[in-house]
């Protein structure tokens, strides 16, 4: 057995609009853009995590269940992601406690914005509409994809 760290796993969500957009968050901590998630709580599923993730962080609740649509491991944090492409239920978008900024992104803005190991996530989704692409599976530093 191992007596390194073990690895965390986390969930995001890309909310895509009737427009085609990806909603985004700017996190507080590093101002890097990236869509909503987080850590999984040891309590809870994987759907309560990302649903509780998108809402803390977006204002917004997501409808369904949503597609998964990539798998990411950090090499250097060690930290597998598990992202879903998700629609939007209700809500408001609004910034939370986690997040300086919100906004609704094109394919173009994102890859702007977003590096290049988070931007990939939402590209993922994008290119995923009807959920019968297997399930993108890639490995990053934290930065750009390896």
């Amino acid at each position: 057995m191992s007596t390194e760290r073990p690895h965390s796993v986390s969930v995001a969500g890309v909310v895509i609009d009737g427009q085609g957009r990806a909603l985004l968050v700017q996190r507080r901590d590093n101002a890097k853009w990236e869509p909503p998630g987080g850590i999984l709580e040891r309590e809870e599923t994987i759907p309560e995590a990302l649903q509780r993730e998108v809402l803390e962080e977006t204002g917004i609740k997501i409808a369904g269940a949503p597609v998964l649509t990539g798998v990411y491991k950090n090499m250097t944090g060690l930290i597998v992601s598990l992202v879903f492409r998700c629609e939007a239920a209700d809500g408001t978008p609004s910034t939370g406690s986690e997040t300086r900024a919100l906004r609704w992104a094109t394919r173009e803005e994102v890859t702007e914005l977003a590096d290049e190991a988070y931007a990939i996530r939402v590209l993922d989704a994008l290119n995923s509409p009807d959920g019968t692409s297997p399930p993108a599976i890639r490995a990053h530093d934290g930065v750009k994809l390896i």
